[in-house]
């Protein structure tokens, strides 16, 4: 036996067989290395990373709601008396200036002030004639100088009487001819309008004919249900779409919050004050209210380009290197627009790639 393992024949054999093995060794490497993926320099050069950051996280609730009128600038307009309207000269929705005149109304209660006033004038007539005779007869000793005062005093009420009745006319608008005109308080809106030409307006009637809002200014509010009110606090970022502008996000932050439930909607109320640049938002249209805030708790955040969905799992390329790049499945805690937080699978300072890193992930599993 150990005649046979020492001779030549043998020895030839072996060293054939260790040549075959490596050789197929070195082959098999060659392979593997060719077959590993490697990142182009034009794909290199298109390719964008972000570092995973360890940070507060955030949320962000949705709600609906509408928009409406700054009600410090909102004015009611109600008509100070009955009577027949013979002419509307504005519609819903036109703007107004300060002072134009929105509609006339011809009324028996503005030609009952109009006979005051025109009695005022004959009595401060009548009081300035008896004053100067009064004076007269005094001048020739026929009569006391106490019917000279009181002939004066008489004078002075007739005065203020038909002042009186002169400021009623103005604060009112009245004009002869028994006529009402209703003027615009405020430039602004028509939002609302309760009048027509011909319509017959009662002395006793408590509705207004006109709303009238500036809407440079207007207010989102939000409808916040139970079991979000306590999430919801002043000064917190608020977002609000809407179905008319839907490409168009308006921008502000909750300013009030109406410590009370609706019993109609079972919701608390909260508020936003929005700039209205173009008067693009209207009173009482619909609104999406999208509120986010900052949370106590810090988790890692990455850019939600970086998620690859597939085999429905969540997966990050971690870029190392154009020759190393590593497929990682990763745990998703929450995803607020552009931002995912990652409960599990990278950790802080690690960078992903946020471009082309669907065609990576499909060639490395090919």
């Amino acid at each position: 036996m150990k005649t046979y393992f020492k001779s030549p024949l043998f020895a030839v054999t072996v060293l054939l067989a260790v040549l075959m093995i490596s050789s197929c060794h070195d082959s098999e490497v060659k392979s593997i290395e060719k077959e590993s993926f490697v990142m182009s320099n034009k794909m290199l050069s298109s390719t964008k990373t972000a570092k995973a950051l360890f940070t507060n996280t955030r949320n962000q609730l949705n709600f609906y709601g509408k928009i409406t009128a700054d009600n410090n600038k909102l004015i009611e307009v109600f008509p100070i008396v009955g009577g027949n309207v013979t002419k509307v000269n504005v519609g819903l929705g036109d703007y107004v200036e300060k002072g134009q005149l929105l509609a006339t109304i011809r009324s028996t209660e503005v030609a009952s002030i109009e006979k005051d006033l025109l009695d005022a004038k004959n009595d401060l007539l009548v009081a300035q004639n008896r004053l100067k005779v009064t004076k007269e007869l005094y001048e020739g000793k026929l009569n006391t100088e106490r019917e000279v005062i009181e002939a004066k005093s008489e004078v002075d009420k007739a005065t203020a009487q038909l002042n009186r009745m002169k400021e009623t006319y103005q604060i009112y608008n009245l004009k002869t001819g028994a006529i009402y005109e209703v003027r615009a308080p405020i430039a602004g809106f028509i939002i609302q309008k309760n009048i027509n030409e011909g319509m017959l307006l009662r002395s006793d009637k408590t509705d207004n004919i006109f709303d009238i809002a500036q809407i440079d200014e207007v207010w989102a509010m939000a409808n916040i249900n139970e079991s979000d009110i306590s999430q919801v606090k002043l000064g917190v970022d608020a977002e609000i779409t809407t179905l008319s502008y839907p490409d168009k996000k308006f921008y502000g932050k909750v300013d009030k919050i109406y410590n009370i439930i609706d019993p109609e909607t079972k919701a608390m109320k909260a508020r936003v004050k929005l700039k209205n640049d173009g008067f693009l938002l209207k009173p009482e249209m619909g609104a999406t209210i999208q509120l986010s805030y900052t949370e106590d708790q810090k988790m890692i955040a990455i850019p939600s380009a970086a998620i690859v969905f597939a085999k429905s799992k969540n997966y990050v390329l971690v870029f190392h290197s154009k020759t190393n790049i590593e497929v990682r499945e990763v745990s998703i805690y929450r995803q607020i627009g552009d931002t995912t937080y990652i409960a599990a699978g990278i950790k802080e300072g690690e960078t992903v790639m946020t471009t082309n890193q669907l065609m990576v992930f499909e060639a490395l599993n090919d």
